[in-house]
């Protein structure tokens, strides 16, 4: 009978690039929830409806007073909190809950991958959002902007997405699955419809987006950037002690 002799090479161990398990955890991410009609249906569809509803339905004289571009730019940003605050918010607390985040810890990925995606994926969900409402504008309520306007809107949603994460990603670790839901309803309903009047990145989003819409920069333009960072920052820093802690 033979055997390999000690001296046999082992065989190069198989690698794969980060990026590509950052992108297969987005997209599983992303499945996810997108199956999930309690998070995509309300996510993707509320928007959309409101918007129709209030811009076009119930105040049909709204587009030739040139007011359906501020309520793009408003339901812009409405669409862009959900993803941020339910998608990380309550996906992680009840990844914690059920041992996932365990278990993420034991396989050999960089822990930043498993975060990443979920800030990918409400990208995706906003994004995804956001095309549909220029989509509704320009033909429902004849929205007229300028190819830049429309782009530099897309992008705000894009980012506008993160500072939402930042403080959904600081709920999930706080609180238990069940109660995920409720407590981010309960932020994410005042800052929707009373422009944030205790937690203000919704505020300083909407100024931006109304900015934008209207083809110059509003005063403070650069206030409310550097507030939508520092809330960003806040917000991580304060869910990355809190996961140290978990930990």
């Amino acid at each position: 009978m033979s055997t390999l002799s000690n001296d046999t090479p082992a065989l190069p161990e198989p690698r794969v690039s980060a990026l590509h398990i950052l992108w297969l955890e987005t997209l599983m991410e992303f499945r996810r929830l997108l199956r999930n009609p309690s998070f995509s249906v309300p996510v993707i569809g509320f928007p959309l409806l409101f918007y129709v509803l209030f811009t076009i339905v119930f105040n049909p004289r709204l587009p030739s007073l040139g007011v359906a571009r501020h309520m793009l730019a408003a339901y812009t940003v409405f669409g862009a909190m959900a993803p941020g605050l339910f998608g990380l918010g309550v996906t992680l607390a009840i990844d914690r809950e059920r041992g996932l985040l365990q278990l993420k810890r034991a396989l050999p990925m960089p822990p930043a991958l498993y975060l990443g995606a979920k800030l990918l994926m409400a990208g995706l969900f906003a994004a995804i959002v956001s095309l549909l409402l220029m989509v509704l504008a320009a033909t429902l309520s004849v929205v007229a902007l300028e190819a830049l306007q429309w782009c530099t809107l897309f992008v705000l949603a894009l980012f506008g997405v993160v500072p939402f994460c930042g403080l959904g990603l600081l709920i999930g670790t706080l609180v238990k699955g069940q109660a995920a839901p409720a407590l981010l309803n309960l932020i994410y309903l005042p800052m929707s419809f009373l422009s944030g009047v205790l937690l203000r990145p919704s505020y300083h989003l909407v100024q931006l987006a109304f900015g934008v819409v209207d083809g110059e920069p509003r005063a403070g333009a650069s206030g409310h950037v550097l507030a939508l960072l520092a809330a960003s920052a806040l917000f991580f820093w304060a869910a990355y002690r809190r996961l140290r802690v978990l930990s």
